[in-house]
């Protein structure tokens, strides 16, 4: 069985974000935010996450390394800047002492006795909303492609990298069906690189999650996204489930005009891989 090795700080495992900021970026969503705001936010409070999970008593513990690739107008780069901005994949530890700043921002809670108070609460941003230009998607996964066959060359005995790409638009330099086809062949001894995609589409149509073929999905590109997508591992496929999503042993890990709460979900599924120790 692959997609089994446990995590740990001599075997990390990778999570690559790969972030469209193309100009269609900036259309709004229903809950006013912009698309590039609201996945900036979540691609935020993932890493945030992240940084929670890895925390011990004796503090960050590099279980995880993380890079973000963001593409648009500027064509492809890396999503971190300052310290993290000189490599791609920085070790968890590093995210943890290098948010580009904290934010104060409000917080509902409930106050224990019936009603709800509003509190202030610290947000790290370690990433912008950024939406320019055109889409570069083929260069992307080329260069997270890049990334991950040295990061795999380093961690033969690892947990296998998971990609996580947010997109809203068709590439604009090409297909890209063949780079993600050899980025997915990319693998550790536990197996390969799980290739995830989240269409956050403009097409008003009904949310699609987690699919099992592509004969339901409405157009051309989201057949391609889904064919760019890889199975679920076990580990998320159980986690999807426990969110109550219907997931079948054919589930991809592939959503269509995903809107607010589903980003957020698919954020938390995708970086769900095997057990720390």
């Amino acid at each position: 069985m692959s997609h089994e090795a446990q995590i740990t700080r001599g075997n990390p495992t990778a999570f690559l974000f790969v972030v469209d900021q193309s100009g269609s970026m900036s259309d709004r969503m229903s809950i006013g935010k912009s698309k590039s705001e609201f996945v900036a936010d979540a691609l935020n409070r993932t890493l945030m996450n992240l940084v929670g999970r890895a925390t011990r008593s004796d503090g960050v513990r590099d279980y995880f390394e993380i890079g973000v690739i963001g593409y648009g107008g500027r064509g492809v780069d890396n999503g971190f800047s300052g310290a993290l901005g000189s490599r791609v994949m920085n070790p968890i530890s590093a995210i943890e002492q290098n948010p580009t700043r904290v934010e104060d921002r409000k917080k509902k809670m409930d106050d224990g006795a019936g009603g709800v108070i509003e509190t202030s609460v610290k947000f790290p941003v370690w990433f912008e909303p950024r939406a320019d230009g055109g889409t570069p998607m083929r260069a992307a996964l080329a260069k997270a492609a890049e990334e991950l066959a040295a990061w795999c060359d380093a961690h033969p005995e690892s947990y296998p990298p998971t990609v996580l790409h947010v997109t809203d638009g068709e590439s604009g330099d090409g297909d890209p069906e063949e780079i993600a086809s050899g980025l997915a062949q990319l693998s550790t001894k536990d197996g390969s690189v799980v290739v995830m995609n989240i269409h956050v589409s403009a097409l008003a149509s009904d949310t699609i999650k987690f699919p099992g073929s592509e004969s339901g999905l409405p157009d051309n590109h989201a057949k391609l996204l889904f064919r760019m997508s890889s199975a679920l591992p076990p580990q998320m496929a159980t986690f999807a489930k426990d969110k109550g999503y219907n997931v079948s042993p054919e589930s991809r890990g592939y959503m269509f005009n995903a809107e607010a709460g589903e980003i957020v979900d698919f954020f938390d599924i995708g970086t769900r891989a095997s057990q720390l120790r």
